[in-house]
């Protein structure tokens, strides 16, 4: 695989996932070290007008 040039870093592709109900899409490593994510941490999904917002769940 090709690496990308740097402006093109932030562009990503939504990928269906099997079943065919859900949808996924990769954020950058260095967004996910910055917020201090960990795999399978709970996260909080919103649409908002015309974006969609991830953010840490708090129960």
């Amino acid at each position: 695989m090709t690496r990308r040039k740097t402006e093109e870093n932030y562009i990503r592709s939504l990928t269906k996932v099997s079943g065919g109900t859900s949808y996924a899409i990769t954020i950058p490593m260095e967004y996910i070290k910055k917020l201090k994510w960990k795999g399978k941490q709970k996260l909080e999904v919103k649409l908002f007008k015309d974006r969609i917002i991830v953010r840490d769940w708090q129960p």
